[in-house]
């Protein structure tokens, strides 16, 4: 991408409406769950949010990281993944997926402690003595 590129106001979209490939598209569901799966979800909302309009220069120093970073990851995912942040929707992409995990799996907490504590009100209540005597 050249100077005139990035600072150009021409037909060209550069909002990221362009489409993603399939590829792409599973490259952010699986950081967007990687996400969700550490509970990082809140500070990673926090830090795309702030970091949005300078995802150009953030996926430069990508690039400048590269030889470090490919000793953990694949190196056409990352690549792949360097170029999709040089287009400004795809931040946004990227947290619509995490918030959409995270919902998804505060919905399956929900259920379970839902489901655990119909379970324990269908064993009754017990006393301390019942409990330590381990009679039921």
């Amino acid at each position: 991408m050249s100077l005139r590129d990035m600072f150009s106001m021409g037909a060209k979209p550069r909002d990221g409406s362009e489409e993603l490939t399939p590829h792409q598209e599973e490259i952010l569901d699986k950081i967007a769950r990687k996400v969700v799966y550490w509970k990082m979800s809140v500070p990673a909302i926090l830090f795309l949010e702030s970091v949005k309009p300078l995802n150009y220069i953030g996926s430069q120093m990508m690039a400048f990281f590269e030889p470090f970073v490919q000793t953990l990851f694949s190196v056409k995912d990352y690549e792949e993944f360097r170029q999709m942040m040089e287009r400004r929707g795809t931040i946004e992409l990227l947290l619509v997926r995490i918030e959409k995990f995270e919902a998804e799996a505060e919905t399956k907490e929900k259920e379970k402690k839902k489901r655990l504590k119909e379970e324990r009100r269908k064993k009754g209540r017990r006393t301390l003595w019942q409990i330590l005597l381990g009679r039921e």
